[in-house]
């Protein structure tokens, strides 16, 4: 009898010029060429080249698709860098929600970083479109210079070197199941 092959979850802290996919036609590094995951694994949504940070990775097809599925409203924490301040009227359309092409986001919770300026903002949203947070700063007239994903629910990349990966323990693999509505056997 063949035994099943054991869930894998695992967390990356993505670095920028890496591309979210297992191979790329064009020769650019992926995440995948930085794993050196020792199972077949897949990415738990993805980040754009040039987003870094929390990006979670996993063999658990159910885990993967209820994570990134809108219903289940899993956060996913940011710290944005824009090259301006951002106004108390964008703050409040970003908490509101913006129209993008694909319809209008669901509430952000959004709060300016001390220091920062007011160009460096902390975002948190609960669904997951295509490059969502750059389009949401961009729609709003801002030039995103930097976007690191610093937390995927209650997973953040603390600890945790820039292309670094580490499997999740099992208490934040149960945290991450629990908020995606699995039930443990």
């Amino acid at each position: 009898v063949a035994l099943v092959d054991a869930p894998v979850y695992l967390v990356m802290n993505k670095p920028r010029d890496t591309i979210t996919t297992s191979s790329d036609e064009k020769g650019r590094t992926t995440v995948m060429d930085i794993l050196h995951a020792r199972k077949r694994v897949y990415s738990i949504g993805r980040l754009d080249r040039n987003t870094t940070g929390v990006l979670l990775f996993t063999n658990d097809g159910e885990f993967a698709h209820r994570l990134m599925h809108p219903r289940f409203e899993i956060p996913k924490a940011y710290l944005v860098t824009c090259d301006q301040a951002v106004t108390h009227e964008h703050l409040q359309e970003l908490r509101d929600g913006v129209r993008l092409d694909k319809g209008v986001t669901a509430r952000a919770e959004v709060l300016v970083i001390p220091g920062g300026k007011g160009k460096e903002i902390g975002i948190t949203i609960r669904e997951g479109w295509n490059r969502q947070v750059r389009r949401m700063f961009e729609t709003l007239g801002y030039d995103v210079r930097k976007l690191d994903r610093v937390a995927y629910g209650p997973i953040t990349k603390e600890g945790l070197p820039r292309g670094a990966s580490r499997p999740l323990t099992p208490q934040e693999v149960r945290g991450l199941k629990t908020m995606a509505g699995i039930e443990e056997v």
